[in-house]
């Protein structure tokens, strides 16, 4: 296959982006099916999917892929039809089939010309396309399920009329109209063709490049409607196809009228759903434009009135055409309704939504120094505009996290046939929407833990037997949110993590000191040190000490955290917090000595007004706050930030937050309240930097640096120091 240019291209990228989507949903279907919980329909759906990717495959000439999954179609439709049972080894002949078409896709969309790579794709497809061949030469006993009547065919000698009518671009958009009679030919006989003149423009006006060419078939098959539709479904937008089933029942020309264009006219309504010939309508206008009264304008007889007294049609489907005609198209069944973008222009636009919230806290700025009424109005009114603009750009860019966890349903399947073990994966908050660009970034990091709790976490089937374990271990995906950030939740069932083996093996590797005492949550944090493994044994999939830090480290380069509990026996749950966007927040401005920063608004909980005098700091920057007979660990902004001169006030303003079920208070100068924050990333020297997650830019143009709310809360409650009165209520608290 060449390599293609303009629109061309476009229509392509949609294809292969369409068939790893049907990929994924056959990979499901197969999943579904391995564990005794699919139907005909799920069957159904496969086959869909695999004829689908055929079919438009032969569109674009890619020969191998239609090959292989040629075969693939031919094993699902004996499936399907109940002459083929789906066992576990037929379930793993399919899923190494996927991954083969996929492999095919792949070398089509690189334009590979490694003839070894070539070479060695080609005889793993023909070492599966021999095992497929099994399949197709015997016949395994199965209970018989009738397909649905909707998509049911209609018997080998069924002849179907196809109308064709190919859109002026077709050409210009890179298009065969011949590639789709050919393709129509691999679903049965062709027995009639007529080409459409009607739409030939005259011999002067005529433009090679442009197409007008309309085709009138006649098709003996033994495929469904459906598959018959496939045929046409990536050339949808430059063609009008009607397909009219060789029945001749009401129902189905009512169910074709549906599918026909609006504003139409009512003969071209019931010819559209194969109701009436062109020549039985020619027939009829004639007879009622040889009315006397048709010259009047008011013939005597209604055309559909002929039509009835010459019982080329009857009464339900000639009322069925008007109310077709008269329905209001503002009234029938929208199409059509999602619009690919592709995601660079996304990011454009979040980027100029980001300059335009800058720009608008600037003009807010200026107006204020002006003093001027009319002028504030309007800037607050920008304002309020701008954070619509700014919501509903984001809003394009979520995207629900449950399409990637659904990949690892497949990964968890390969896996634990590999280790020998059982293993099930729950996923549960599929819905919840996150950030395309937090999505794309947390996959391996997800990825990784996945495949630790099968590899570390879930044991063996008899020792999980042994322990009074079912057999099958459960690994569960979790998403939700959260005071304005996604909580991812990956957690299993199985022999969780020693404490004291962490940090034996710790002290052996030098990571902690012989005399260095622990908590409990910090030993299960040695986990994440870099280089420490528990694994027994290098392994393809672990025991080479790297993993758990690049985990941690991935997430925190999303401004997210990660923890972790785990309870020896029972089962581990690891937590990973997330922000909902990496772009645009809503913050909270405060000024710290000469500087400005931006909490989160989604943590702050309160704001209090305080005595210096009821402040109890230490030395360095921590302390704490009797608040409501509550210890509230401190961090004065002030030290850690090393901000210069004292401060002008006696009283205090403590800002409350709160992250992953913890709070603190910030001490801080003076507030300056709610402020839309466009989120710029710091330069890599300050990748690493404590407490500190992006920077923004004011409207008057100065820097101020967003907080790691969840960093310094953690800071806080680590350095609060023991004081008289509180101290035993203080202790309790943090480590409740």
């Amino acid at each position: 296959m060449s390599k293609p240019d303009g629109m061309f291209d476009e229509a392509l990228l949609l294809f292969f982006d369409e068939s790893r989507e049907m990929l994924q949903q056959m990979e499901s279907a197969l999943l579904t099916l391995k564990a005794g919980q699919g139907d005909i329909e799920t069957i159904h759906a496969m086959f869909r999917c695999a004829h689908t990717i055929k079919g438009t495959s032969g569109i674009f000439n890619m020969d191998r892929v239609v090959k292989f999954t040629h075969q693939v179609e031919s094993v699902l439709d004996r499936v399907r039809k109940g002459k083929l049972a789906t066992d576990p080894e037929l379930c793993e002949v399919l899923f190494s089939s996927c991954d083969m078409i996929a492999a095919l896709l792949d070398q089509t969309e690189q334009h590979c010309q490694d003839q070894g790579a070539l070479a060695a794709c080609d005889a793993a497809a023909e070492l599966l396309t021999q095992r497929l061949s099994h399949f197709l030469g015997h016949v395994v006993t199965a209970q018989a399920t009738p397909a649905p009547a909707e998509d049911a065919g209609h018997g080998a000698e069924a002849v179907w009329h196809i109308s064709l009518r190919f859109h002026e671009d077709t050409f210009r958009n890179g298009f065969d109209p011949l590639s789709i009679v050919q393709y129509l030919k691999t679903l049965g006989q062709i027995v009639g063709l007529a080409v459409v003149e009607e739409c030939l423009p005259d011999w002067d006006s005529f433009d090679p490049e442009s197409c007008s060419l309309g085709f009138e078939i006649r098709l003996r098959t033994e495929a469904t409607k459906l598959e018959i539709e496939s045929a046409f479904e990536f050339i949808g937008d430059d063609c009008t196809a009607r397909i009219i089933p060789p029945t001749r029942r009401a129902a189905d020309y009512i169910a074709l009228m549906a599918q026909l264009p609006d504003e139409q006219r009512l003969g071209d309504i019931l010819v559209g759903c194969g109701a009436l010939t062109r020549e039985a309508l020619d027939t009829a206008l004639t007879q009622q434009q040889s009315d006397p009264d048709a010259n009047n304008g008011h013939p005597s007889k209604a055309l559909g009135e002929i039509l009835v007294e010459q019982k080329k049609v009857t009464p339900e489907v000639l009322d069925a055409a008007l109310d077709r005609q008269a329905k209001p198209a503002a009234m029938r069944q929208e199409t059509g309704l999602f619009v690919r973008v592709p995601a660079d222009k996304l990011d454009e636009l979040i980027n100029v939504v980001g300059e335009l919230v800058i720009c608008g806290a600037s003009a807010s700025l200026q107006a204020e120094g002006l003093q001027h009424s009319g002028l504030i109005a309007t800037t607050q009114l920008l304002s309020r505009l701008v954070e619509e603009v700014r919501d509903g750009a984001l809003a394009l860019r979520m995207v629900r996290i449950g399409e990637t966890f659904v990949r690892y349903r497949r990964v968890v399947h390969d896996l634990s046939m590999e280790l020998g073990k059982s293993v099930k994966l729950e996923i549960e908050g599929g819905d919840t929407e996150l950030d395309k660009s937090v999505v794309e970034k947390i996959g391996d990091p997800l990825m990784h833990l996945v495949r630790n709790s099968l590899d570390h976490g879930i044991e063996m089937p008899a020792t999980r037997l042994a322990m009074g374990k079912p057999a099958e271990g459960t690994i569960t995906l979790t998403a939700k949110h959260d005071s304005g950030n996604i909580v991812i939740q990956i957690g299993d069932d199985g022999r969780g993590l020693d404490p004291e083996m962490l940090l034996a093996k710790a002290r052996e590797k030098g990571l902690v000191g012989a005399g260095q005492v622990l908590t409990e949550s910090e030993k299960l944090d040695l986990i994440f040190a870099p280089g420490f493994s528990t694994a027994e044994k290098v392994t393809n999939l672990s025991g080479r000490g790297v993993g758990m830090d690049v985990v941690r480290r991935n997430i925190e380069a999303l401004r997210g955290s990660v923890s972790l509990n785990s309870v020896v026996g029972r089962g581990t749950q690891i937590d990973i917090r997330l922000p909902l966007t990496l772009a645009i927040i809503d913050g909270f401005l405060v000024k710290v000595g000469r500087g400005f920063y931006v909490i989160p608004l989604y943590s702050v909980i309160e704001c209090i007004d305080t005595d210096a005098t009821e402040l109890r700091l230490n030395e360095k920057f921590a302390g704490y706050l009797n608040l409501r007979d509550q210890v509230l660990p401190l961090l004065d902004l002030r030290a850690v930030f090393a901000e210069q001169g004292p401060c002008m006030s006696k009283r205090r303003i403590v800002v409350v937050q709160g992250a992953a079920g913890a709070s603190a208070g910030l001490l801080v100068d003076r507030l300056e309240g709610e402020y839309q924050t466009v989120i710029k990333p710091l330069g890599k020297l300050f990748q690493n930097l404590r407490g500190i997650s992006g920077s923004t830019v004011l409207g008057s143009g100065e820097v101020a640096l967003i907080l790691d709310v969840a960093a310094l809360t953690k800071l806080a409650t680590q350095n609060v120091t023991r004081e008289s009165g509180l101290g035993h209520q203080r202790e309790a608290k943090l480590t409740s």
